[in-house]
């Protein structure tokens, strides 16, 4: 089946098996590795992107499903190779350490921040609280999202 879609802004089409998920679809026919595979159940986060704005774990969602809509993957966040503000944030606040889980903490928080720029600690927690991470306390995590909405954190340490 063809499938035909806005990746980063670009088109992008490919032929692919029906039952393909858009997580391996995006790895493997588009070359876009940032999109990280963990449990392959939904649960960890690790696969999360932007469809059309909304995050969704890729995989769960077969390629055939995205075709016609606008994904943003991790390596959509960077402009030139540029940090955007959050990535910027994240990095300052040191928020990962072996790095598996950041691209769906960032898709996931990217996708809170649109929506809302000024969240609050307990809701930047509640919406990240479906993406997991086994290296950090998630503190980290946490601060570099209100970093990225103009609350100074201070860290400990």
């Amino acid at each position: 089946m063809n499938v035909e879609l806005t990746v980063n802004g670009a088109a992008r089409s490919g032929d692919t098996e029906p039952r393909k998920t858009l997580a391996d679809f995006l790895r493997e026919d588009l070359g876009l590795t940032g999109t990280h595979l963990g449990c392959e159940h939904g649960v960890c986060g690790a696969c999360t992107v932007l469809v059309d704005g909304e995050p969704v774990r890729s995989c769960l969602m077969l390629a055939v499903q995205a075709s016609g809509a606008s994904i943003t993957t991790i390596e959509g966040l960077a402009a030139d190779g540029d940090l955007n503000p959050l990535q910027q944030a994240m990095r300052e606040s040191h928020g990962f350490q072996c790095g598996f889980c950041t691209p769906g903490f960032l898709m996931q928080a990217t996708a809170l921040l649109a929506e809302n720029p000024k969240a609050t600690e307990a809701e930047i927690r509640e919406v990240l609280s479906g993406n997991l991470c086994r290296c950090t306390g998630y503190e980290t995590i946490v601060n570099g999202v209100l970093r990225a909405t103009g609350v100074e954190v201070t860290t400990h340490g």
